[in-house]
């Protein structure tokens, strides 16, 4: 007779393939023993930067019961955002890929809201929050213990058949449900991340000094790009792609099929279009976009001094 633990863990599966997650996998909610050492060091090393926020509620980010009471359970899953077209052009000025479309906050949470609502009227009533990059919680170290794929030499998680171009999501319930296995690492001897980072922020495999990555700079630095910095992101305005671009698995990677993700107008803008760029057009071309968050200030101030 299959055990109950077994049945959820069988719904929760079918639901999150039912509204487009890529994968799903889950995990015993647990203190994350074997981060906490690393969490620690990465902040001593100061690899934050300023982003302050990463040295805030420590014990809640290695332990997802102090976020949820009564939490049995991490629910992982994956969302694609992979394009069907590249819009790197030396024409124009590079956005990170995850950012062409409508902001995935928006898009992933309304599923999982739907999704949890759904299993409540199949189970009944469930405790839980869902969670999309949007509190302390340690999404790739989750979505690897729950067998999702492996924490890659860039410190992103990587699958074998999807590469890493996807959006990771959390529900953190109080189901009890049947853990996956967690996968071998397949990095093996490649290096081609640490290779082409223009910036060397992968001072080591598996570390990433966040306080020389090119999306550090222009998403979360709050102040003014240095001056003598900017010149040197290799035309990048928003977020980089080039530790993923050069990762082997993700020629493995396929276009998407959500329709809130496709590339809006400026994917035809040239160069000189960004710097003649208003905040009257930024405001709506960029409704409901990744790119509202640094706002418009930050990303004029993001551009190169001159048209190359």
């Amino acid at each position: 007779m299959q055990s109950q633990a077994v049945k959820y863990s069988q719904w929760v599966k079918e639901e999150a393939a039912r509204l487009g997650f890529d994968s799903c996998g889950i995990a015993k909610a647990d203190f994350l023993e074997e981060e906490a050492p690393r969490l620690e060091k990465w902040l001593q090393m100061n690899h934050q930067g300023k982003m302050a926020y990463m040295e805030n509620h420590f014990d809640k980010r290695l332990d997802p019961r102090l976020l949820v009471e009564g939490a049995r359970s991490v629910i992982s899953l994956t969302y694609n955002y992979y394009p069907e077209q590249d819009l790197v052009s030396k024409q124009s000025y590079k956005v990170s890929k995850y950012a062409y479309g409508t902001d995935y906050h928006l898009v992933i949470k309304e599923k999982l809201r739907e999704m949890v609502a759904t299993l409540q009227e199949k189970i009944g009533e469930i405790q839980g929050r869902v969670f999309v990059d949007s509190a302390p919680v340690m999404e790739r170290q989750w979505a690897a213990k729950s067998g999702l794929g492996w924490i890659g030499k860039n410190s992103l998680l990587l699958s074998k058949q999807k590469g890493s171009f996807f959006f990771l999501a959390e529900i953190i319930s109080d189901l009890d449900l049947q853990a996956d296995s967690p996968v071998t690492d397949h990095c093996g001897s490649c290096t081609r991340c640490i290779d082409a980072c223009p910036t060397q922020a992968i001072p080591q495999p598996y570390v990433v000094d966040g306080s020389k990555c090119i999306s550090y700079y222009t998403i979360e630095l709050k102040e003014n790009l240095p001056q003598e910095l900017k010149n040197t992101f290799q035309d990048w305005i928003f977020g980089c792609d080039i530790c993923q671009d050069v990762c082997p698995w993700n020629r493995f990677s396929t276009p998407h099929r959500e329709p809130a993700f496709a590339p809006r107008e400026f994917a035809q803008w040239s160069k000189a279009d960004w710097h003649e760029l208003t905040e009257e057009v930024f405001r709506k071309v960029f409704k409901d976009s990744p790119l509202k968050r640094p706002g418009f200030e930050r990303i004029k101030n993001n551009l190169p001094t001159k048209v190359k």
